[in-house]
């Protein structure tokens, strides 16, 4: 994938009945399915039972077992409530009948009321004056690590702009956050705000756990440390224009029992708060 629209291709599911939907998946570089695009084809099976007009505006979800590339992926929508103002949608995901993922989501109408965010940082280093990764992978290709230039080769449908460049061979622990922009690929100006949510929370899943070795850099690292999402939330607050960088800024609260918490708001390139994510993962150490 090298666009939104192939993005989107991968992401808008095939109607099987009603209330089941068939979808295919993509590498990002891992053996297994990538958590976001089982998180945005979730949203998109369920959007697509959502008849009133209704916006998500929060989902929680738990992966249970790693997903086959190579297998197509059914998702079953079940309608748990349409009240007056909101809608809720349960989603599970299987691989040849074994359950792999399960999503609850909820819908609410258009609504005024009070209105409040928390202000993106201000000394954030603009987008224009960092290095995208596949800047980095262009400059310092030959010298990166195997795995990590075998990662960055991969064609992604968005780029990305970390505020901070790590050295993979210093070994010193990081301050528990990381600021990344990021833009997709593309013209996005025909896309709904339905469809953007769902774009918007395949790419909530790249990134965040990264955060959470942070505190532990001096000695863990992706070489030596089994890790795999196991849950998932997001908020979605407002409306926003993704033909421009937004920033994804993370921190890290806490690691303990071989798992990492992490979170982390989205913002706009102008500082309007668009969505809040929280993810929690396995980090277990290799003996």
């Amino acid at each position: 994938m090298t666009s939104i629209d192939d993005l989107y291709q991968v992401l808008h599911l095939n109607q099987i009945e009603a209330l089941r939907f068939e979808g295919i998946s993509k590498t990002v570089g891992s053996p297994n399915v990538f958590g976001g695009q089982v998180l945005a084809q979730a949203l998109n099976a369920a959007y697509r039972s959502i008849n009133n007009g209704r916006i998500l505006h929060s989902m929680h979800s738990y992966f249970l077992e790693a997903g086959d590339l190579n297998l197509p992926i059914t998702y079953d929508v079940g309608v748990m409530r349409d009240g007056s103002s909101f809608s809720v949608r349960r989603v599970t995901a299987s691989q040849n009948d074994k359950l792999i993922f399960i999503l609850s989501a909820s819908f609410h109408k258009k609504e005024d009321g009070y209105s409040h965010q928390m202000d993106m940082k201000q000394e954030v280093k603009p987008p224009e004056t960092l290095l995208s990764w596949d800047d980095m992978l262009e400059q310092f290709g030959d010298t990166l690590p195997l795995k990590t230039k075998t990662f960055l080769e991969i064609p992604r449908p968005v780029s990305f702009k970390p505020t901070q460049i790590t050295n993979p061979f210093e070994k010193k622990d990081l301050p528990p956050y990381m600021d990344v922009w990021f833009k997709v690929k593309g013209d996005a100006s025909a896309y709904d705000l339905a469809t953007k949510q769902q774009i918007l929370t395949y790419i909530s899943d790249y990134n965040i756990l990264a955060v959470a070795l942070h505190r532990h850099a001096s000695k863990a690292h992706w070489g030596n440390t089994q890790t795999a999402s196991l849950d998932h939330s997001m908020w979605y607050y407002r409306d926003f224009d993704f033909n421009d960088w937004m920033l994804f800024s993370m921190d890290t609260p806490n690691t303990s029992n071989a798992r990492g918490f992490a979170r982390g708001n989205i913002y706009t390139r102008d500082g309007v708060l668009v969505a809040s994510v929280t993810q929690e993962g396995l980090m277990r150490p290799l003996k």
